[in-house]
């Protein structure tokens, strides 16, 4: 069986000011995620299933996911606020999303094959996606994997960003901590928010996710598990959100999985603020004018 890519893309973008997923970034209009579908395919996955919310659906399926029909299987999942587990509800006041844990999640009776998780507004290069697929037989119940890129090359100079900071040793994910706020700042040096709320230098050269991660369809009922524990211990914070990195590190450290670190030649860029896309709508330029892709990516 071919593998499946899941895109998390019920973000708006509340940084960037609308629905970049939906943005045109290509010669011929198109967006980010054409080319990530795009890669998808050259590198034999059967199925994309979009993440998204159902207030924008007409509009993503009509601007996005109709172009792909007959090339690949596409399907939708819906991220809900009230998608919780029996016992749990929404508190009061609560209107923004549960994290990139409670979004996986929403595809979890539409996934039977080992998948990866991209986000929609995110290039991660044709390499990354040949590296998952050769990947693709070892992964299973106990073993996962990510595409880490260098800090440096994920930051933006229009503000700041969210990352999964990794740490690990012969190819294998040791800890991984989602940090906040992320920026170089007027010294010169690299900082950003740990999940304890302090500040701290990170080193550009240091590895993050980028949220590329390869799981066995088994996760689910492991992130059904740490999202209960989660809305347990954070489920009445109106912010509060449950990210996939700890999810992983906890699974890490419990001795359930071991997660590889795959390394790719590809470059990573995305869109965060408006001032991003030109130097996104450059970077795909140079690859076209490269042949890493047609001028026109679809017929």
């Amino acid at each position: 069986m071919k593998p499946t890519l899941l895109v998390l893309a019920a973000g708006m973008g509340s940084r960037y000011g609308g629905l970049k997923q939906m943005d045109p970034m290509g010669p011929n209009g198109e967006t980010v995620l054409d080319y990530s579908v795009y890669d998808a395919i050259r590198a034999g996955f059967g199925k994309v299933i979009f993440i998204i919310r159902r207030d924008f659906a007409d509009n993503f399926k009509a601007a996005v996911g109709d172009k792909f029909s007959g090339r690949i299987k596409v399907e939708y999942a819906y991220q809900e606020l009230t998608d919780l587990p029996a016992g749990h509800s929404l508190p009061e006041g609560r209107i923004k999303p549960w994290g990139t844990t409670h979004a996986i999640l929403a595809a979890r009776d539409l996934v039977d094959t080992p998948f990866a998780v991209i986000n929609a507004d995110d290039f991660y290069g044709a390499d990354a996606y040949q590296q998952f697929s050769k990947y693709y037989d070892q992964l299973s119940q106990s073993h996962y994997c990510m595409v880490g890129y260098p800090l440096q090359n994920t930051l933006s100079e229009n503000g700041t960003v969210n990352r999964g900071v990794c740490s690990g040793e012969n190819a294998l994910l040791d800890t991984v901590e989602e940090h906040l706020e992320i920026q170089v700042e007027a010294d010169g040096i690299c900082r950003g928010e740990n999940l304890a709320g302090e500040r701290v230098e990170l080193s550009p050269n240091t590895l993050v996710s980028m949220n590329f991660w390869g799981f066995p369809p088994s996760i689910m009922q492991e992130l059904a598990s740490e999202f209960e524990k989660f809305l347990s211990e954070r489920g009445t914070e109106l912010k509060s959100e449950c990210y996939i990195p700890t999810v992983v590190d906890t699974m890490i450290h419990s001795g359930n999985a071991d997660c590889k670190i795959l390394e790719t030649s590809s470059s990573w860029f995305g869109v965060t603020y408006p001032e991003d896309k030109q130097s996104c709508v450059d970077s795909i330029k140079e690859l076209v004018k490269e042949g890493a892709y047609p001028d026109q990516l679809w017929d």
